[in-house]
């Protein structure tokens, strides 16, 4: 199996990746309305910073990246956790879930 590609592949490439990445998570997030779909928009924000740590880790030669990443991914865990909870919490009260029905969420 010929592996020369990804020797081929620079730092640039991975940036541009995750930039795109970013920006359609950032679309999610600012347009769709469902809770789900945002939740899923801000994991594929947090994975292009990963790929952005990682890609960095690698060409600078160092292993914080990866030690970033580890972080990042638990606080997508604790985000996917909570936000869950409260997407079952608004579909067991409004039968639906739509992020107006945050609206009513005051205290």
């Amino acid at each position: 199996m010929n592996t020369d590609f990804i020797n081929n592949i620079g730092l640039t490439h991975y940036l541009v990746l995750a930039a795109l990445l970013f920006v359609m998570g950032m679309a999610g997030v600012l347009l769709r309305r469902n809770v789900i779909v945002l939740l899923m928009s801000v994991e594929l924000m947090l994975n292009s910073v990963n790929l952005t740590f990682v890609a960095f880790s690698k060409y600078l030669g160092l292993i914080d990246g990866h030690i970033m990443v580890f972080f990042v991914m638990t606080i997508a865990a604790a985000e996917a956790a909570v936000g869950l909870a409260l997407a079952v919490s608004i579909f067991k009260r409004f039968n639906e879930v739509n992020i107006r029905f945050f609206e009513h969420l005051k205290g």
